[in-house]
């Protein structure tokens, strides 16, 4: 289902909360700029050229075979991709959260209110009956 034009680029306060706190990092919007790139297919097609030139050529290496340098490499790519991981991870924990709370808080707030408005409900039901039950004569026997 598709939500109205007057609904569409509105977010929750949590998803504000979250892209204000983001933007006004420059580590948060590095990290998201690097996770971003790391998680694209560019990063692959990048790293697929660049390995099949350093392993068909040996350009990158002083050796005849590069590998071991190579594998020092990878690895150390590893880590700090790893590592972005688990920021992008943590800061999705903390805004889910985030989120959770503020949806219980509204919820909570809704069935206070529908229990405020069933309750008015009633009392008005019950002075329509009362009203109703008096005016009406009393039945014949």
């Amino acid at each position: 289902m598709t939500q109205p034009d007057s609904h569409r680029g509105q977010h929750s306060p949590p998803v504000l909360a979250q892209k204000a706190h983001r933007d006004a990092s420059l580590q948060l919007r590095v990290a998201d700029a690097i996770t971003a790139f790391a998680g694209s297919m560019r990063f692959v097609y990048l790293h697929a050229v660049v390995f099949a030139i350093w392993c068909g050529t040996g350009l990158f290496g002083a050796d005849k075979f590069p590998f071991n340098f190579l594998t020092m490499a990878v690895s150390l790519e590893a880590i700090f991709l790893s590592t972005f991981v688990m920021i992008g991870q943590n800061r999705q924990s903390d805004f889910a959260q985030r989120k959770a709370d503020h949806d219980f808080h509204e919820q909570e707030c809704e069935l206070k209110l529908n229990t405020d408005v069933t309750k008015a409900i009633h009392v008005l039901a019950q002075e329509i009956h009362d009203h109703v039950v008096q005016t009406q004569p009393a039945p014949r026997p």
